[in-house]
């Protein structure tokens, strides 16, 4: 058997593997995007139980295999139970990590996406801002950070100038501020409209967990003006 091998990383998905055992796509700082297999972590008495499902976020040990790897242990420092309890938050959450999955790659560097992960389920946990406008947030800076943004679109003249500085803002804000901003209804459902384009332009799959959220949001623009907000 290879060496243990520690990664800091987070569960995007887990499915029922075998009789006991868990198959979990893990999203890794130092691997990138990697599958693992969770020997018995369906059991009751497993030290993996809880370790082996979305969201859980911390250091995991696992073991290089051929083609998967082999999950050993975890030591979780956040398992945002605030979203998974939420149930709009949860399906929200679920949406980021679907996303996160389709744009990450093995062995490539996960790290800033793993960022942008936690930042924005932290954002969820916090309730602020509004859930629809974290998601816009979200899929533009993983736009990004894929290389895909167009970044012409911030200087559209058709677009009211509240809404170019919003695009601006979440282009190049540092992560621990990209969540500490909200918009008028009006700029809000042209920033949306804009994201909304690009998703279907640009993203060749449809996401299960976005159907359920377009079955929940109803309405368009559910923003507040803020002191100082783009």
């Amino acid at each position: 058997m290879s060496e243990p091998l520690k990664v800091t990383g987070m569960v995007l998905a887990a499915t029922p593997y075998g009789e006991s055992d868990k198959r979990v796509v893990l999203l890794t700082r130092e691997r990138g995007k990697i599958t693992a297999f969770a020997r018995g972590a369906r059991r009751q008495n497993s030290m993996l139980l809880a370790a082996a499902n979305p969201f859980a976020f911390g250091v995991f040990q696992v073991y290089e295999g051929r083609s998967a790897y082999t999950l050993s242990r975890a030591e979780i420092s956040d398992y945002f139970t605030g979203v998974k309890e939420d149930f709009e938050a949860a399906c929200y959450g679920c949406y980021f990590l679907e996303v996160a999955e389709y744009y990450t790659r093995e062995n490539l560097d996960g790290s800033e996406m793993l960022r942008l992960l936690y930042v924005t389920l932290r954002a969820l946990q916090r309730k602020q801002p509004d859930n629809e406008l974290v998601r816009c947030v979200f899929e533009m800076r993983a736009m990004v950070l894929n290389g895909e943004y167009p970044y012409e679109t911030e200087h559209d003249t058709a677009l009211r100038e509240a809404t170019r500085y919003a695009l601006s803002y979440v282009l190049r804000a540092p992560l621990q501020k990209l969540y500490t901003f909200t918009l008028t209804p009006e700029v809000f459902a042209e920033f949306r409209g804009v994201q909304d384009r690009l998703n279907r332009a640009r993203i060749d799959r449809e996401f299960r967990s976005l159907a359920i959220l377009k079955s929940m949001v109803s309405g368009l623009g559910q923003g507040t003006e803020t002191p100082g907000a783009p």
